[in-house]
């Protein structure tokens, strides 16, 4: 799942792979030297990844809480039903995608969805999905049933790492000072609050923001919401402090100059999206530098192969998306909903 978007692409990191373990159960295990990535290949094509994921559920989680995201290929997954088939081995319940920030279509399976649909020609900047929330997914799973010709990768970064990054100072003020996000829906520059919310009932987007803690407010079509979240969160598994927004996204820094400079007079019911300090205050254009750039120097990629499945620990990998050409399908889909205590 892909939010965000910047108009030039940053050289990133390339993952150069080196085989340190076989598995006895028809398949390898390889890892990337950047303390992130995992390989699992199947070592014949009549390996059922489904029943292989279901077998070796402590291996696979031993990993994901070491490396953080793990690539299963040659197990030839290209399908809606056949990704929703291997993702139910892990999970049984798929996620909605309600309270979304980014354009994408769901297939005709539910909970398979397609990556963010921005432009090609455009980045994706490191992310982790829905950092912007109090509920959350802990598991994002990708599946490429086409890769693009050119390009088209999907980078990530361990959080751990842009977390040592960036100073105490900057961390300490964000986990004391949190987070408030704003969005206004009806503008015509974002997705409406019908797309973000999947439904075309106000008592319904009332009810999730309700169950949120999100304020909310109407102006016709008009609806304005405000959020206080989280800019830092223990992991669950390690109990490791991690980096864990969407500021860098949010804040009207990340648009491009003409954009900031036509939104420069706009009002806070105005402006698309916008996030401030938990108690209101702006946050400054430097500071937000700052953490972009850590995540430019942490973020590596694996290419695509047709038919690789990706499993990402949403809370301790961040991911992205390289501009590319040609015709490109990554589905998506999410798992294991985590809760903000309080939410």
């Amino acid at each position: 799942m892909e939010a965000g978007t910047q108009s030039t692409s940053t050289p990133l990191t390339a993952v150069r792979r080196a085989a340190v373990a076989k598995s006895a159960d028809l398949a390898t295990i390889t890892h990337s030297d950047h303390s992130i990535i995992s390989i699992i290949e199947a070592t014949t094509a009549s390996v059922d990844l489904s029943h292989w994921i279901a077998a070796n559920r402590r291996r696979v989680e031993e990993l994901l809480a070491t490396r953080g995201a793990l690539v299963f290929r040659g197990f030839h997954i290209t399908e809606p039903a056949e990704f929703h088939e291997v993702v139910r081995s892990w999970s049984p319940k798929l996620l909605d995608y309600t309270y979304g920030s980014t354009p994408r279509s769901q297939s005709d399976v539910a909970g398979v969805y397609s990556s963010t649909e921005y432009p090609a020609d455009q980045t994706i900047p490191q992310h982790n999905e829905m950092a912007y929330a109090r509920i959350w997914p802990s598991y994002l799973w990708f599946c490429a049933a086409q890769p693009a010709t050119e390009g088209g990768a999907t980078p990530l970064a361990d959080c751990r790492r842009v977390t040592a990054r960036l100073s105490k100072a900057l961390v300490q003020t964000f986990a004391e000072r949190e987070l408030k996000y704003v969005r206004n829906y009806g503008t015509g520059f974002d997705l409406s609050w019908q797309q973000t919310f999947e439904t075309d009932s106000r008592a319904e987007v009332e009810k999730v923001c309700e169950a949120q803690s999100i304020e909310y407010s109407w102006n016709g079509e008009h609806l304005h919401t405000t959020q206080r979240c989280q800019a830092i969160i223990e992991h669950p598994v390690t109990g490791e402090e991690l980096w864990f927004n969407q500021a860098q996204l949010f804040h009207t820094s990340s648009l491009p100059k003409e954009v900031r400079t036509q939104l420069a007079t706009a009002s806070e019911f105005e402006i698309p999206r916008q996030v401030y300090y938990g108690d209101g205050q702006p946050i400054p254009d430097a500071v937000l530098d700052q953490v972009r750039e850590a995540f430019v120097a942490e973020s590596v990629r694996e290419p695509w192969q047709r038919g690789d499945v990706m499993l990402v620990d949403n809370m301790l990998v961040s991911h992205g998306r390289d501009p590319y050409r040609g015709p490109r399908k990554i589905m998506v889909a999410m798992t294991d909903e985590f809760s903000k205590a309080g939410a």
